[in-house]
């Protein structure tokens, strides 16, 4: 290969292999580098795309690509996400029992001071037993309550008057990266099937072979393999050992449908929905046409029938009547994501259960590195990919961590599944150890110890204190901080009066492109004439 890299090669298409090849041109947009950038994708693997929920880092992802906020919504059929809801998570008995994990950050500003009380202090003083502590410190969970929007109808494009995401349709949103990446990014693409590759001397790979007649050899410096559970690159050719983590998070099967909302005046919901059941949990997402609904579950726990039918009962419906799909995936990750100048992003670097939508977040982590830290020379590679590697598997510690403290922290008896995970020997030692932390002080950023880390130390305490309600309402002298609670309350009724619901903004910005698009056929079939000294003033002006 060339000591320079100048030409990277994209394997995969689908969201993870357009989001990054948009990301990367962007970048070297932006510092006028001349790199060339190649995808090649086959026409004959279908994406995975069953609805995906994005965390607010997509905001500026968009913006920093040059995506339009109004162009995406409607291409994407997208809606706003401010949080999830967890719903019957701690006691199944307990009719639709929740609690929320908003985007926005708690409005305490001595937060770490708060929480340290509501584990020391026992003065029992009792606010409200249903209060929960999104609910007194962040005034998000209110616009979730009541489906209202994050923004207003003036609000610029990724401006907010609370932070969130997106839910979107997956197979949409591919293909309007894929088509602005070639349209505007000058995306080089190649419909193709790789069929083997040609590496060196020391193994890094110099070209991909193809099916194509135009394209048979594919030359390249940088490899990025985006081909799913396949791992065309990484897998089959590195054979990169891969980690399971079914012992610690034991969701293996999805079954997903699509939903048609019962009129088009339908609600659409500000937050993912997660409603635990036997042997897993159920997602509900609210896109602008229909809603994402999937039954995310353990093969070991229940059977596929079982499944279906509990979705049956929670659509309220037949499931064969809506569109289904039925997904396997074996959770876990490879034991190192960047070899020589290949690099994995996406399912072809691990996939887990989307309970905290961590799948396009990492892709959107991936391919910043990438686009930062590029290795310009050969040379550089090897320090590259040791911090590449580094920084993705201290977040794959993470998600793993962060997703199991759900289930762990849940006094949910009703199967051998919750049962199972309350095991402490299905619990990584690095939880447990925070765990026994917060038998006597408040989770804190100073328990995160990763530098640049996914979740950060609010993630928990919404978790947390969600799960642990009884220590919130128990513990907590909420006396001492009547001005933070009643801030919230104000913000709250402020938003209360100002917002609109999530559809009527989406309406609006709907009917707003149909307008400017309009006007701009206007324009054109009454083009004016303008005439040689009035060009001249103009442009003395």
């Amino acid at each position: 290969m060339n000591n320079k890299i100048t030409e990277v090669v994209i394997v995969g298409g689908g969201t993870a292999g357009w989001l990054t090849a948009g990301i990367l041109a962007a970048q070297f947009k932006k510092k006028s580098l001349a790199f060339n950038i190649t995808l090649v994708e086959s026409a004959d693997i279908p994406t995975i795309g069953v609805g995906e929920g994005t965390w607010p880092s997509m905001r500026e992802t968009l913006k920093h690509i040059g995506i339009r906020e109004s162009d995406f919504l409607t291409h994407c059929d997208a809606s706003f996400k401010q949080a999830s809801k967890f719903v019957n998570w701690n006691n199944p008995t307990t009719s639709h029992s929740y609690y929320y994990h908003p985007f926005t950050q708690p409005v305490a500003a001595d937060f770490q001071q708060i929480t340290d009380n509501a584990v020391t202090n026992h003065s029992a003083y009792h606010y409200d037993g249903a209060a929960s502590f999104a609910q007194l410190f962040c005034y998000q969970s209110s616009l979730c309550q009541l489906n209202l929007a994050p923004k207003l109808t003036h609000t610029a494009d990724y401006d907010y008057i609370g932070n969130y995401g997106y839910h979107l349709d997956a197979g949409k949103f591919a293909l309007l990266l894929k088509n602005h990446c070639i349209d505007t990014l000058n995306i080089k693409h190649i419909s193709a099937n790789v069929i083997g590759l040609n590496a060196d001397a020391t193994d890094f790979i110099t070209c991909l072979q193809t099916d194509s007649l135009t394209s048979p050899l594919v030359n390249g410096d940088l490899f990025i393999d985006c081909s799913g559970q396949q791992g065309l690159l990484i897998k089959q050719h590195y054979k990169i050992p891969f980690i399971c983590k079914k012992s610690i998070l034991f969701n293996d099967r999805a079954v997903a449908a699509q939903v048609p909302y019962s009129s088009k005046n339908h609600p659409i919901n500000s937050s993912t929905l997660a409603t635990a059941q036997a042997a897993g949990w159920i997602w509900d997402i609210g896109l602008q046409s229909r809603r994402g609904v999937g039954y995310v579950y353990s093969s070991e726990f229940i059977s596929d029938e079982e499944t279906k039918i509990a979705l049956t009962q929670y659509i309220g419906g037949e499931v064969d009547s809506v569109s289904v799909k039925h997904l396997s995936f074996n959770p876990g990750h490879l034991s190192k994501f960047w070899h020589n100048n290949c690099v994995a992003i996406g399912m072809s670097a691990g996939f887990i259960e989307p309970l905290e939508a961590s799948a396009l977040a990492l892709v959107e982590q991936s391919a910043m590195f990438i686009a930062e830290q590029f290795p310009h020379h050969v040379q550089v590679l090897p320090l590259i990919e040791e911090r590449f590697n580094q920084r993705m598997l201290n977040h794959w510690q993470q998600i793993i961590d962060f997703l199991k403290l759900h289930y762990v922290l849940s006094n949910r008896k009703d199967s051998e599944y919750w049962r199972k995970h309350k095991d402490d020997t299905t619990t990584p030692t690095s939880l447990l150890k925070l765990l026994a932390l917060w038998q006597h002080q408040a989770p804190s950023k100073y328990d995160i110890t990763q530098a640049y880390p996914l979740f950060p130390a609010a993630s928990y305490q919404y978790v947390y204190y969600g799960m642990k309600q009884h220590e919130l309402s128990d513990k907590l002298d909420l006396s001492q901080y009547s001005a933070q609670i009643q801030k919230v309350a104000q913000q709250q009724q402020q938003l209360k009066q100002v917002a609109i619901c999530n559809r009527s903004l989406l309406n609006s910005i709907q009917q707003s492109i149909i307008q400017t698009s309009r006007n701009k056929d206007l324009t054109i079939k009454k083009k004016p004439f303008i005439t040689a000294p009035t060009i001249i003033m103009t442009r003395l002006n």
